[in-house]
């Protein structure tokens, strides 16, 4: 499994955040500040010390944790392919505003003004991605080892273990935190998942960050999930050959899955005969597809 066509195509919102954080965590890992990272009780409740929310956003509290971090952020990116940059957008700012409002909750509770409370990192994006994740992305393999039953979302899975228990609980709490403000936005409080910002907003990442490499970035062609495509079946058509005669008719649910996620039936149906009803290579299809 892999978060589809490789590189950042369709995804500039993604590389923008990539490159703010990995910046960030490099200059104070340059400057030797990590230990000002994070935030505690004095700092928001005694000194309201904005500028260590703003770094706490972006940088990573080491390197093992921006390597995690990171990874699972490209890995993510195959959400903004699926609901669009602007969408995608929106969900950032939401899951990153909610899990710092939770966790301000926290450390309101605890009133501990001696001790970092929570670590530093985009935790909050991270792990509200691990809620759509865990019931939007279908698993394409599985397999076992040494009698341990595995899939490929696993290494997914893993590597945000990793991430979650880095710190303990000044990690764990963000963590959490994360989720709950996933939970949320999957919910659809306040119909959240039909917000959108203005348009120049959005295109202001693709200005933001760095030419990627591989194939020429395009326009999301996406509307809102769930909704048919822009493109039209007849284009469609040409993008994918014709499937081999002995090609298996799809199950409904591998074409039901694709339609969930914004793609026409009658191109999921073509992609899913093209992949012979493999849900994850159909989605590669598609989204290849759209980026030509």
């Amino acid at each position: 499994m892999n978060g589809g066509p490789s590189g950042f195509t369709n995804a500039p919102v993604t590389r923008a955040f990539i490159i703010a954080s990995a910046l960030f965590t490099i200059f104070f890992g340059i400057q030797g500040r990590f230990n000002t990272l994070g935030l505690s009780y004095q700092d928001i409740f005694g000194k309201f010390r904005l500028w260590k929310l703003i770094w706490s956003i972006f940088s990573f509290w080491s390197t093992p944790e921006l390597m995690f971090g990171l990874y699972l952020l490209y890995y993510f990116r195959i959400f903004e392919r699926q609901i669009g940059s602007n969408k995608y957008s929106v969900f950032i700012v939401f899951s990153i505003l909610n899990s710092l409002l939770f966790e301000f909750l926290v450390i309101g509770l605890l009133k501990d003004p001696t001790t970092k409370l929570v670590t530093s990192g985009p935790y909050g994006l991270i792990f509200a991605s691990f809620v759509p994740f865990f019931f939007d992305i279908p698993v394409s393999t599985r397999f076992h080892v040494f009698g341990f039953h595995f899939s490929d979302k696993s290494f997914v899975y893993l590597a945000g273990l990793q991430l979650l228990l880095s710190s303990w609980r000044r990690s764990i709490l963000p963590g959490i935190c994360g989720i709950l403000a996933g939970s949320l936005y999957r919910s659809n409080v306040f119909y959240i998942r039909k917000a959108k910002f203005p348009e120049f907003i959005a295109s202001f990442f693709s200005r933001f960050s760095l030419p990627s490499t591989g194939s020429p970035r395009v326009a999301s062609t996406r509307n809102v999930a769930g909704n048919v495509p822009s493109f039209p079946p007849r284009q469609t058509e040409r993008n994918y050959p014709a499937p081999m005669p002995s090609a298996v008719e799809p199950s409904e649910d591998s074409i039901t899955t694709l339609v969930s996620m914004g793609f026409n039936r009658n191109s999921a149906r073509q992609a899913l005969m093209q992949a012979r009803n493999d849900v994850n290579v159909a989605t590669n299809i598609l989204l290849e597809a759209q980026s030509h």
